[in-house]
């Protein structure tokens, strides 16, 4: 049997060749995520990957705007699967990516990737980690990954389930997929949705964004395995974490909207100023 790479799969998908996201996934999803109805989750149109979690729950991810444009960006929510917010702000962004990309190209090509962690969303109840007990956003292969991130959960976490980072770096097929994403898509820009904190992160090269709606940069630390301690600080990709105010809950619509066209500002910056061309 002749086999197919990550990337060769992606591209078959999104040239609309593979698995158009069942209704199935809808169903089992929208009961869950706050402020998401099933229009809106059948309007996203998300393709699957051809990637599987633990439990063989598709990944699905979906692609608007120019494939050659300038930037590069990728959006990632419900790394940890009880933050159900994000997922939500995902695909609500997701829909007005594609709204006015259609009213007003973009040189943009946006990647979503809404639900990285299917089964912890799936969960009963929910849970941050994946179904390995693994906290995907501790295992990204940082420098010295074996040594700090070991250290790391033992003393200062004092060995807190919820954030093991599993027994080696990229141990998990969802951390492994969006490590290939990072590795063939190649974007110029990474933006993580998470909860419940309240404020804006950034790790990398290239001024970060003042705001994002009511979100204000307060820059939170890294840690070993993260993806912006990966992205931003080991592969000098920016990456942009939104820590949502509240895990179950999305800010209303209008706050939602202000928060995007605000990192569509900054990203605007990017293209004219340090884009692509500058690095």
């Amino acid at each position: 049997m002749k086999r197919w790479s990550c990337a060769a799969l992606v591209l078959l998908a999104l040239a609309g060749g593979a698995h158009a996201a069942a209704p199935g996934l809808c169903e089992r999803i929208v009961g869950r995520l706050p402020n998401v109805t099933r229009p809106l989750c059948e309007s996203a149109k998300l393709v699957d990957s051809g990637v599987k979690s633990v439990q063989g729950t598709p990944l699905y991810m979906r692609d608007i705007g120019a494939h050659h444009g300038r930037l590069r960006v990728l959006v990632v929510g419900g790394i940890h699967g009880d933050e159900l917010s994000s997922t939500s702000v995902a695909l609500h962004w997701l829909r007005l990516a594609r709204d006015e990309h259609v009213d007003m190209p973009q040189p943009i090509h946006w990647r979503f990737v809404p639900i990285l962690n299917p089964d912890g969303l799936l969960g009963q109840p929910p849970k941050r980690v994946n179904s390995n007990g693994v906290d995907l956003n501790r295992n990204f292969p940082t420098p010295n990954w074996e040594r700090d991130a070991a250290v790391y959960w033992e003393k200062r976490t004092r060995k807190d389930p919820r954030r093991w980072p599993g027994p080696k770096p990229l141990s998990e097929p969802e951390t492994r997929f969006l490590h290939d994403q990072m590795q063939g898509f190649k974007p110029h820009l990474i933006v993580s949705i998470h909860a419940p904190y309240g404020v804006l992160d950034f790790d990398g090269p290239s001024v970060p964004p003042s705001k994002l709606g009511r979100l204000y940069l307060d820059q939170v630390g890294i840690f070993p395995g993260s993806l912006g301690n990966y992205g931003g600080v080991h592969k000098k990709v920016p990456v942009v974490t939104i820590e949502l105010p509240n895990a179950l809950r999305t800010p209303l619509d209008a706050e939602t909207r202000q928060m995007w066209l605000d990192l569509l500002r900054w990203t605007a910056t990017k293209i004219q100023g340090d884009g692509p061309a500058s690095r």
